[in-house]
């Protein structure tokens, strides 16, 4: 049997799919940068289905270019971006949240 990834509570609470998968990718891994191919595999989406959202992402500043290795661009989750910010904010609180419930459900069980 495959075994299954647990999902976020980002993607519990919203739904999975392709662009809140990469979103949720990008909260988990803010401090690296990535070339497409590798965000696209580690977000578990289609490099197509990331290359139909990609330029928005870029165009509003949520990921920015960090570098060039080789002949592929690096990207990241734009940290000053006042957005990014408080949607890491919002992402973080609903995991805390997330494992308080779930604490609370073994405690009364």
């Amino acid at each position: 049997m495959e075994n299954e990834k647990s999902k976020s509570a980002f993607l519990e609470y919203f739904g999975d799919t392709p662009k809140l998968r990469f979103l949720d990718f990008l909260i988990g891994n803010h401090f690296f940068d990535f070339n497409m191919t590798d965000m696209a595999k580690e977000a578990e989406i289609s490099y197509n289905s990331l290359k139909s959202f990609f330029d928005e992402f870029l165009e509003k500043g949520i990921i920015i270019k960090t570098r060039r290795v080789g002949k592929s661009d690096m990207y990241k989750l734009n940290m000053e971006n006042e957005t990014v910010k408080r949607f890491l904010q919002f992402a973080w609180f609903l995991t805390k949240n997330n494992l308080l419930l779930s604490k609370e459900r073994k405690i009364s069980v």
